[in-house]
């Protein structure tokens, strides 16, 4: 029987070389992953500073907030990218960070700025739903980790901007700290949302999600973008090819939740769930206020914030540098290689940096504690953020991506709340070396996971992704192929 025509139009879009377009695509998609980053950290500079004082809950939900609203807008934006596309769900997406930011910079009351947390919340929800799922929907089969680990790095920049951004802003006006300088903090991500905004509606939407449903000279339009000229009978026979292979796989699913896809979802969600756990958004989110302790001295409030926000912005260029080269070699050692590596870097430096605040004084813990945390998160950025949301992109058929996708970010997301509400009750109850070492002994329980039931995938097409975790369904299929 031949090969169906079909087969070759998706067959040369994974076999074509990126081009300029692509890496441009890419990083238009991950927009949101950047006010990702910028939003969810620049609280931890700004914290000390808004002058509405919280305390308990309404303090802990300031902070993670952003992740409650994140888990909403995640599984919100599963079945709506499924029924309405990817490009469409990311342009809403964009304006949705844009009215959050202005809200925020602008709040009068506590109340106001819960508000605008949690409706920023939503859009990186939605965001860390669709964009890898989009990605993974063009990105040729031998470049997409590489493709989708530039959602993560987009997050680490961001980040890195939020705590830059604070730097300047308290250095240029230490008076304003609390009246002006937080707000602006906060406002200013409203300008790459915009511009995000703008440029998204010229972005070609999925071809795959088009052939998938029936529009054909869109999807014609959407692959000649991507530099795959075909006819109209290309595109039909792909469809046909497609609606073929989905019918016969329907004989023995309901709605592609096939016992595979189950189980992917399953391994993915739990692969997020302890990236959260074992700590990374701790010394990110709270960095300046555990640091400021630690600096003392007979500095003022806000100098020693300020010099606390200058040590996490080192960190944020490492966690920046560090995941270049996760996107270097995601697909020359593959997923299950780089994430055990990962987090076995993050054990050996969560456990140098407990040593460190424990055991050591002045100077000295000051400059191991501070290794040890630099090494965590660049072990973190190397083998286990971005794999998290390769995963998420690779791991599903079409028909349910984006819900499978949601599912697994608000895994994430809850995780991520989980944490960060619970943390300052498990600090204050044993102090942080201790807390840093239960995050190692989480990091060795994710390796033990990895290694058990997590797939390689590399190199894969993405509708060949599922199978491999189909495989490992069956009797007798526990080994893992490396």
């Amino acid at each position: 029987m031949a090969e169906p025509v079909g087969a070759t139009v998706l067959d040369r879009l994974d076999q074509r070389t990126p081009t300029r377009f692509y890496w441009s695509l890419t990083i238009l998609a991950t927009i949101g992953g950047f006010l990702f980053g910028y939003d969810t950290s620049n609280i931890g500079a700004a914290l000390n500073f808004v002058p509405f004082h919280l305390s308990g809950f309404a303090l802990g939900y300031l902070v993670a907030g952003t992740s409650i609203g994140a888990a909403a807008g995640a599984l919100a934006a599963g079945p709506l990218t499924d029924r309405f596309g990817r490009k469409s769900l990311l342009i809403v997406d964009a304006g949705i960070y844009a009215a959050g930011s202005l809200l925020a910079g602008l709040s009068w009351h506590a109340s106001v700025l819960i508000i605008a947390r949690t409706l920023i919340g939503l859009a990186i929800g939605a965001d860390s739903a669709i964009a890898t799922a989009y990605i993974a929907e063009y990105a040729p089969a031998g470049k997409r980790g590489s493709l989708s680990l530039l959602q993560q790095w987009m997050i680490t920049i961001g980040i890195l901007v939020s705590y830059l951004v604070a730097l300047v802003i308290l250095r240029i006006a230490p008076g304003a700290a609390t009246t002006i300088d937080w707000r602006l903090m906060f406002a200013l991500g409203a300008l790459p949302a915009i511009v995000g905004l703008i440029f998204r509606t010229r972005m070609p939407e999925s071809p795959r999600w088009l052939l998938h449903h029936g529009k054909f000279d869109k999807a014609r339009q959407s692959l000649g973008m991507l530099g795959v000229d075909t006819t109209d009978e290309q595109i039909r026979a792909a469809a046909r090819d497609v609606a073929e292979r989905e019918r016969q796989e329907k004989v023995q699913r309901r709605r592609k939740w096939t016992p595979a896809v189950r189980r992917a979802v399953i391994i993915v969600a739990v692969f997020f769930v302890f990236q959260q756990i074992t700590g990374i958004n701790v010394p990110l989110y709270y960095g300046p206020t555990l640091l400021a302790p630690i600096l003392g001295g007979a500095h003022s409030t806000v100098a020693q914030q300020i010099q606390a926000v200058e040590i996490v912005s080192v960190m944020t260029v490492i966690n920046v540098g560090a995941t270049y080269f996760g996107f270097k070699y995601i697909d020359r050692l593959g997923r299950r290689k780089l994430s055990i590596g990962g987090y076995g870097g993050m054990i050996v430096s969560a456990l140098i940096a407990a040593a460190g605040l424990g055991l050591l004084h002045g100077t000295a813990e000051i400059v191991v504690g501070m290794v040890g945390l630099c090494l965590f998160i660049a072990s973190f950025a190397v083998g286990v953020g971005g794999t998290g949301w390769l995963l998420q992109g690779e791991s599903f058929p079409t028909e349910v991506r984006g819900r499978a996708a949601a599912i697994c970010a608000t895994a994430d997301w809850l995780a991520n709340f989980a944490l960060i509400q619970v943390f300052p009750v498990w600090q204050a109850g044993i102090g942080l070396p201790w807390v840093l070492v239960c995050f190692a002994g989480l990091a060795a329980m994710a390796i033990v996971f990895i290694s058990i039931f997590l797939p390689e995938t590399k190199g894969l097409p993405v509708e060949e992704v599922v199978r491999r975790y189909e495989r490992h369904t069956a009797p007798g299929a526990a080994e893992m192929t490396n």
